[in-house]
């Protein structure tokens, strides 16, 4: 079952989307080589903390940190470490705000210092992807519509889509109705309604879109090693257009 959010309990949301965008914006000065993810993850958890929130996937199903953080060839669900980052990795952060009981989701692909024109390219569309998406989830379009401008962008510029992990439904649960496919014919699936708010995730690859899970049960990789990147807004569709919620 859909939940549709009213207008308050979306500025709920927007509230803890504010906090969420702030805390990115402090990790974009702290990525830099050196640096560690336990560190990043460690900062997050003191800065919700200190502005009244809290990180909603530390627990679920058993998971220990407050942030996902995806290195290189890891697609999503990276555990912190205490390895370093090094000139030329790209890192994902991942992280979902529970304040007040409502919840904002945003993962952000980063640079670590001077990347490859490759890594560059790809976190570029990734990101241009994720906004091609957002375009179409205006009232009346159906979901395959959000999901095939992201595809569609993506395949153009020689980058494949991720199949297995897809943007959801969130409210007062992290994982809400809507499914959010990244790829797939226009056209088809539900039709979005005002009121609807979700998080569009894509992860798209330089290589394979297909994954593997590591031993730990969660850190999904490329299957063939090549480079991933994700971009991730939570979006409230209304009647004037979509509002980003995570907006940085």
């Amino acid at each position: 079952m859909i939940i549709i959010k009213t207008k308050d309990e979306i500025e709920q949301m927007r509230k803890a989307g504010e906090i969420l965008a702030a805390c990115h914006r402090e990790i974009k000065t702290m990525i830099k080589p050196g640096i560690t993810t336990i560190e990043i993850d460690q900062f997050v958890e003191k800065f919700l903390k200190q502005h009244g929130a809290t990180p909603e996937q530390k627990g679920y199903k058993g998971y220990a940190f407050a942030t996902c953080a995806s290195i290189n060839d890891v697609i999503c669900h990276g555990f912190p470490s205490a390895a370093v980052l090094k000139e030329g990795d790209i890192v994902t952060i991942d992280m979902v705000v529970n304040l007040n009981g409502w919840l904002a989701d945003s993962a952000w692909s980063y640079a670590v210092g001077q990347v490859s024109e490759q890594a560059q390219r790809l976190l570029t569309v990734t990101e241009e992807a994720m906004y091609k998406g957002i375009e179409q989830a205006v009232v009346g379009n159906r979901m395959g519509d959000v999901s095939n401008a992201i595809q569609k962008h993506a395949e153009a510029q020689g980058f494949s889509v991720v199949r297995e992990f897809i943007g959801h439904g969130i409210g007062q649960d992290m994982h809400e109705e809507p499914q959010v496919p990244h790829y797939g014919p226009p056209g088809r699936g539900i039709r979005l309604k005002a009121g609807m708010v979700m998080t569009i995730e894509p992860m798209l690859n330089t290589g394979a879109w297909q994954s593997k899970i590591d031993s730990d049960g969660w850190t999904a990789r490329t299957i063939d090693g090549g480079l991933s990147a994700q971009y991730e807004h939570t979006i409230a569709i209304t009647e004037d257009g979509p509002i980003v919620l995570t907006r940085q």
